[in-house]
């Protein structure tokens, strides 16, 4: 089983939904998912649902004013001021300096040189996703980039990425990405035939047992295939939005531990 306690600096560890419809999202992910939720209320008026499998929390979900809704991703890292004042120096643009999010760490917001927004998690109390890569939790984190070199170079600056291209009749195709401890931590993909100007995106894949049943069920629940599925060599994948619009990934095939 995929459970954590802890990430090495550098590593993906978290990730939660921004939606207008929290409840919405959540009767869509429990149905599709598994999840079970846990709602706790946020200083100042909200909630933020902790989302569960298996007992471990694996994702939350948030709501906010947020049209489309959009999934967040969180590396973890030793330091929030560091991060923020290295990021700055490599040319990201800072959304959110860093600030304390109660007992449970610190945080800043960024947005890369390409546009994709990713946020720095300085762990206190919640480290992160207490289980990846089983059905139902995140398993992969793949930046979509129509400016590639450029993103691995900023990431490897900022985390110590080391980026492993994949090439067909001699074009990258594909790089997956190494943390520091030489951990695969996800992959970047390069986006053909887009505007090139088109801001970059993070995306996030959940392991499913099924991906065309994961397909068929997004759909009765309202949601949308935006690709796939497909095969590219190493499973069956299929990218998806929720009925709140928030593009995600499912997966089905082997899983690290």
């Amino acid at each position: 089983m995929g459970v954590r306690k802890g990430y090495e600096p550098g590593t993906f560890c978290w990730a939660d939904l921004s939606t207008a419809d929290a409840e919405g999202a959540k009767a869509f992910y429990g149905d599709l998912l598994g999840w079970e939720f846990r709602d706790n209320e946020l200083p100042g008026g909200g909630i933020y649902t902790m989302c569960h499998v298996g007992g471990e929390e694996v994702a939350a979900i948030v709501g906010q004013d947020e049209r489309p809704g959009h999934w967040n991703h969180y590396v973890s890292v030793a330091s929030a001021e560091e991060t923020t004042a290295e990021a700055k120096r490599l040319g990201a643009t800072v959304v959110e300096e860093p600030f304390d999010v109660m007992d449970a760490g610190r945080m800043a917001v960024f947005t890369d040189p390409g546009g994709a927004m990713f946020c720095a998690w300085e762990p206190r109390d919640h480290v992160g996703a207490g289980r990846v890569n089983d059905a139902g939790c995140i398993t992969w984190n793949e930046l979509q980039t129509g400016q590639p070199g450029e993103a691995a170079a900023f990431y490897a600056g900022l985390f110590g990425w080391e980026a492993e291209p994949i090439e067909q009749d001699g074009t990258t195709v594909y790089l997956t990405v190494k943390n520091s401890a030489g951990r695969t931590n996800g992959g970047i993909m390069p986006t053909t035939g887009t505007p090139a100007d088109a801001p970059s995106f993070w995306l996030a894949y959940f392991t499913v047992p099924s991906c065309d049943d994961a397909v068929a069920r997004t759909q009765e629940l309202g949601g949308r295939v935006l690709a796939g599925p497909m095969e590219p060599g190493f499973g069956r994948i299929a990218v998806l939005s929720d009925p709140q619009g928030a593009p995600f990934a499912v997966f089905e095939g082997e899983t690290d531990e």
